[in-house]
């Protein structure tokens, strides 16, 4: 690699990590006209078409950097993203799984504790970005957290809500289905994806969910007011066990 292109590329990566996207654009994209494929400089660039609603060029530079490198996992996840994003839910779920297994392997010599706490730290700058308005980074920031760790219920629920608050239900939906699997017992989980089925016109699911919820705490009174908010619908008969807690 020449001089220049080492230069451009350092210019991209450090504008990308400041979060100012048009110039890391300019930059990167002159490191694939010179040649360069690396695999984090594709991914950048498909973080940046996402983020400008250009989806399918996403897609082609994220599947891209799956090409030169199969186990980037961060590339993965946000496939799956643009994946869901395009409407391509089996898709979308498959590289998710794929991703999030590739992902425990290729950590496992990381302290579970350490991974924990690296996780938490991205919440909160997860957290500090919804705070300030800026969703995108706020979603970007929790799937780190959840590739570290992805059985915390909790994050998958706090991503879950943004998803919501910006319209995409389905992936909204499938955050918490997760969320609920890994803790059945994890009530705001079961009430949240009650809401969302309820917005896809799922009135039976989301009844479910505020039931199982109150099998777990008879006196949850969100889950109480959402029942007596739809009359309580039908009776609905359980398609498996709710145990845990």
């Amino acid at each position: 690699m020449d001089e220049r292109t080492k230069q451009l590329l350092t210019l991209g990566r450090e504008h990308y990590e400041k979060r100012e996207l048009d110039r890391a654009e300019h930059y990167l994209r002159q490191v694939i006209e010179r040649g360069v494929r690396f695999a984090d400089v594709l991914n950048m660039l498909g973080v940046i078409a996402h983020d400008r609603g250009r989806f399918e060029e996403a897609q082609g530079f994220f599947e891209e950097a799956l090409a030169v490198n199969p186990n980037y996992t961060e590339a993965a996840l946000n496939l799956a993203v643009t994946y869901n994003d395009l409407g391509r839910y089996d898709e979308a779920k498959r590289i998710y799984q794929a991703a999030l297994v590739r992902g425990e392997q290729g950590s496992g010599t990381l302290d579970p504790f350490v991974k924990g706490k690296i996780a938490n730290l991205h919440a909160e700058v997860a957290q500090a970005y919804t705070d300030a308005g800026l969703t995108s980074e706020a979603m970007h920031e929790y799937r780190k957290a959840l590739q570290l760790c992805p059985h915390f219920a909790d994050l998958r629920l706090k991503l879950a809500n943004l998803y919501r608050a910006t319209g995409d239900l389905d992936a909204a939906r499938f955050e918490l289905e997760e969320a609920v699997r890994l803790r059945p017992g994890y009530i705001p989980a079961r009430v949240a994806l009650g809401v969302v089925k309820l917005s896809l016109g799922d009135t039976r699911g989301a009844v479910e969910q505020w039931q199982r919820a109150l099998e777990h705490d008879p006196d949850d009174k969100t889950a109480r007011m959402y029942l007596r908010m739809v009359g309580s619908g039908p009776p609905v008969a359980p398609t498996g066990s709710a145990g845990g807690g």
